[in-house]
This record gives structure tokens, C-alpha cells and sequence, in this order.
């Protein structure tokens, strides 16, 4: 049961997976039950830590490594995808946002959708040159909002309220 922990942990720190991954892998190996708030929520808490760890290192390394490594022989056409892909994502995450760039940044990290994690936005954030402390809070709100969604999502309560509307 211990092992399982660390891997949805671990999970929750890959990219493009991250607790959009890990939270329904947790469900299916029953580390999200129904009848156990306290597991649950230690469930919840593992994968958010998991996946907040890594940002503040993506924050304050990940644009100096790409910038460097972007015209390096075997590295090369990767970082420059990440660097072409983080832009993109935080320029137009800045058009649309204007002034409003903190609410931007929180509602990309936390609507789970493929690539919008706390990764690329995290990426988009420093590559904007967006203040770190704003930037590390942005993200962490995305997380736990992401966070919820996927464990609902997870424990089929979304599915309740679906077949409600219908």
C-alpha cells in the first residue's frame, strides 16, 4: 500500500501527466475509497505535493536550461519545442488575460485539460517574466482546483451530476 503512495507521487511530478494522471490511477488502485475521508484526502495531498514540487525548479531553471540547450546537438530540437511551446502557451495565455494574468494562469493550470498542467504554465510563467511568488501561488490554486476536479472526476460524482442534467 506504502509503494503505491510513492508511485502516484512520483506520477504526479511527470510532465503532460502529472495529478491528471495520478488521481485516477490512485482511484483504480482503491487509495481514493469512498468510505475513507481521511485516505482520500491523504490521497488528494500526496498528489498535489507531487505535482507542486517541481515548480519552483521549472520557475527558476528550466528557461536558463532550454536557452542553453537550445542549439546543443542531441538537445537541441527538444528545447527548442519546450521553449517555442511554453511561449506560445504564455503569450496567448497574456493576450487573452491582459492585466488579469494571475485569474489566467490559475484557470489554465486548473482546468485538467491535455497540456495545461502545472508544467507548461509554470514554463509559460517565467518565460513572461511573471513574478515568482505570484507565479508559484497562481499555480498552486490550479493544482488544488485541478486537483479536485480529477477526484471527482475520479469518484464518478461528476458523472451523478451529468446524468442530473440530463
Amino acid at each position: 500500500m506504502i509503494k503505491r503512495f510513492f508511485y502516484i507521487f512520483f506520477i504526479s511530478m511527470i510532465p503532460l501527466i502529472e495529478l491528471r494522471g495520478a488521481i485516477p490511477i490512485a482511484a483504480a488502485w482503491g487509495l481514493l475509497p469512498t468510505d475513507n475521508l481521511k485516505m482520500s484526502i491523504f490521497t488528494y495531498a500526496i498528489c498535489i505535493l507531487g505535482n507542486m514540487i517541481p515548480v519552483p525548479i521549472i520557475y527558476l531553471f528550466a528557461r536558463k536550461f532550454l536557452e542553453w540547450g537550445k542549439d546543443k546537438r542531441f538537445i537541441g530540437k527538444i528545447c527548442l519545442f519546450f521553449l517555442t511551446k511554453g511561449k506560445n502557451a504564455g503569450e496567448k495565455l497574456q493576450q487573452k488575460a491582459g492585466h488579469g494574468l494571475f485569474i489566467a494562469l490559475f484557470l489554465f493550470v486548473g482546468i485538467p485539460l491535455p497540456g495545461t498542467g502545472a508544467w507548461t504554465g509554470t514554463l509559460g510563467a517565467s518565460l513572461l517574466d511573471m513574478n515568482f511568488k505570484e507565479t508559484v501561488l497562481a499555480v498552486t490554486c490550479g493544482v488544488l482546483l485541478a486537483g479536485i476536479i480529477m477526484l471527482l472526476a475520479s469518484l464518478g460524482v461528476l458523472n451523478g451530476i451529468g446524468a442530473i442534467a440530463n
